[in-house]
Formats: structure tokens, C-alpha cells, sequence
């Protein structure tokens, strides 16, 4: 019997949703992350996970039963902070969690030309988004399906005004995670648009030996070092211990070229043999046709990231020169899809086939 009609047999023996799932919107009074807003999502399956609504209602822990799925940094949930995108300083409010978004104009290091200057990785994930709906389930009138939809603006006078309008939904029964995404140009000029979800897994999922799972061709933009996991022969594929050589700001990246399937839609994620969990991250490619793994393996700061995105996290003065920007004519309109499954572990040999 699946999870939902597992839900469908309790529906007359429940008097509220809550003991079963359902979404929960609060504000975190205490610590680093005191005054921001929350959503907290469970599926009823297990799967249950905290959407940050005053960060561009980006997804911060997500647990599936007693394990957690992503990786969280040393700040963990904070408040946005609107004007900290210059430089560096994107990574001091870096709470990691299940999903971080970069963009929307910007993905990449610090930069600046004749069109402007740019900090790490845009300003969208240190936006509040606007809340115009929450759905709840309803089992008992047959309506599983759940989700909270809001507008995160990255606007100022004079321009560049790009909108994102996002919707997290999901079902009772359903241990998955679906993320749509809107962005129009509010503006009345062209604009550049870049797009990148910045999906880090923590342990115990990423675990020594866990696999990564991405099939497609690669290359990495680093230099050889000590540093260096992705070149030929190397097990990049599969987690390390904890690397003295990752101390710091110790870390590897590719940027994959990612396949899809017959179906134009492009998959990866992890395998836990010890644990046997097995998680999913499924997209479009034609809407994301890049791939980006991160590595960074540090002791306790132990992380592998996949990041689809419209482009390597090469910035715009590049993207621009290599003819890869992307640019939004005033009123035009971009969609993304993005789906995070905790794969059933009668299912998962046949996930692990796939690549």
C-alpha cells in the first residue's frame, strides 16, 4: 500500500490535518536566525523540511525519518541582509540547507565592468519573498496536494527589476519536493539573467562512500593541487573521508554538460549504501543545461553540492564574452522546474541503472 492511500484509509479517524502533515508558517526568536520567517513542510512520509520564506523562500533542513538530507553551515538559518552583495560577503550569511538560490542577474565569483559591479553569487537569496498564498491539504475532502507560493524582487531604481515568483508544493503521501519557478523582467530595458540552485547534501546521507550519481561530460576549471578531485582516474564519484587538504576554503568543482533522458529531463543524486537512502534531484535540461558539482570535503564542514543552473558559476563579465548570457527583454518570461525525491527502496537499483 502506497503512503497515500495509506492517508486515504485515515481520512474519517482525523480531526486535523497536522497529525498527518501539512505546512506550518513561524518566526524564529532566538540565535543568528532571530526575526525570520519560516515555513515548515511535512509530507507524511518521513520527508519534512523548512522552507525559509525571508530568503528568497529558499529550503533549509530537510529530514527524511530520523536522517537529515542537507548540509547546514556553522550560521545556519540567519536574516537576509539586503546590501552584503559585494565581495565576499554572500558566504558570511551562507546557512547552506537543502536549497540555496544564486542569481538572479549573477552566478559567480566578485566582479565588476563597464556594466556594473557584482558580488558572489547575486542578491536574490538575501531577499524576502512576498507570501500570496499557502494551500493546505485537505484528506478528507480528497485534496492531498500542499504548497506556499511567493515573489522575491530584485529591484532597484533605474534598474535591473527582475521578479521571481516561486511555488513549493508537494503531496500527503509523496516523499518529493517540487520547486517551479517564474522570472520576468519587470524592467523596461534588457537584463542579464543567470540561475543557478545551489542544492548541498550533509551528512548522514554524504557519508564516506556514499555515491554520487550524474552522468554526462565534464570538466573542471580548478588547477592541480592537493585540493583536486575531479581528474581522470580519480574516484569522484564517490564521498572521502575528511581531507586535511580541504581545511579552509579547501575544495573541488566540474561543470558537467549534463545528459537527459528521452524525455528531456535530467537526473542525479546520492546513494547511501549503509543507509539504504537514495535521493533524486530531477530538471529539465533544456531549461538547465548545466550541472555543477561541488566537494568540498573539510572537517566538520563536510558537503557535496548539485547545482543545476542556465550556466557555469563563471559570472556575467564571462558568460558575456563567451556569448552565453542570457538576456530578458522587458515583460519576457523565464519557467524552471526543479524536483528533490527520496527515492523508495524498492526503487533504488533501478534509480542507481540510470546512471
Amino acid at each position: 500500500m502506497s503512503n497515500t492511500d495509506f492517508i486515504h484509509t485515515g481520512k474519517d479517524k482525523i480531526s486535523n490535518v497536522a497529525q498527518i502533515g501539512g505546512i506550518e508558517t513561524s518566526i524564529l526568536d532566538n540565535g543568528l536566525g532571530r526575526g525570520t520567517r519560516i515555513a515548515w513542510i511535512n509530507t507524511g512520509t518521513g520527508l519534512r523540511y523548512k522552507v525559509i520564506l525571508d530568503r528568497a523562500m529558499d529550503i533549509g533542513e530537510a529530514f527524511h525519518n530520523q536522517h537529515s538530507l542537507a548540509w547546514l553551515s556553522h550560521t545556519g538559518t540567519t536574516p537576509p541582509e539586503r546590501f552584503s552583495d559585494t565581495g565576499m560577503g554572500w558566504i558570511r550569511n551562507f546557512g547552506g540547507g537543502l536549497l540555496t538560490t544564486c542569481g538572479l542577474s549573477h552566478v559567480g565569483g566578485p566582479e565588476d565592468d563597464e556594466y556594473g559591479t557584482r558580488g558572489l553569487h547575486g542578491r536574490i537569496s538575501n531577499t524576502p519573498a512576498e507570501i500570496v498564498s499557502i494551500v493546505q491539504p485537505d484528506p478528507i475532502a480528497g485534496k492531498m496536494e500542499m504548497s506556499v507560493t511567493g515573489i522575491v524582487r530584485e529591484a532597484q531604481v533605474f534598474g535591473p527589476v527582475l521578479e521571481l515568483k516561486r511555488t513549493i508544493s508537494g503531496k500527503l503521501g509523496e516523499p518529493k519536493i517540487s520547486v517551479q519557478d517564474e522570472v520576468v523582467n519587470r524592467g523596461n530595458e534588457e537584463v542579464p539573467h543567470m540561475l543557478l540552485y545551489h542544492v548541498n547534501f550533509g551528512w548522514p546521507l554524504v557519508d564516506e562512500g556514499t555515491e554520487i550519481l550524474w552522468k554526462g561530460s565534464w570538466r573542471s576549471p580548478t588547477p592541480d593541487s592537493d585540493q583536486k578531485i575531479f581528474k581522470e582516474g580519480s574516484s569522484y564519484r564517490v564521498c572521502p573521508p575528511p581531507m586535511e587538504s580541504h581545511s579552509g576554503s579547501g575544495e573541488d568543482v566540474a561543470f558537467i554538460d549534463v545528459d537527459a533522458d528521452g524525455n528531456g529531463q535530467s537526473n542525479c543524486g546520492l546513494y547511501n549504501k549503509k543507509l539504504n537512502l537514495a535521493v533524486a534531484v530531477r530538471f529539465p535540461k533544456k531549461q538547465l543545461p548545466w550541472l555543477i558539482n561541488w566537494q568540498h570535503w573539510g572537517k566538520n564542514e563536510y558537503v557535496t553540492a548539485l547545482e543545476p543552473a542556465t550556466n557555469p558559476p563563471i559570472g556575467q563579465k564571462k558568460a558575456r564574452k563567451e556569448g552565453n548570457l542570457i538576456f530578458l527583454e522587458p515583460g519576457e518570461r523565464r519557467s524552471y522546474s526543479l524536483d528533490i525525491e527520496v527515492i523508495s527502496p524498492e526503487k533504488i537499483e533501478a534509480f542507481r541503472t540510470e546512471f
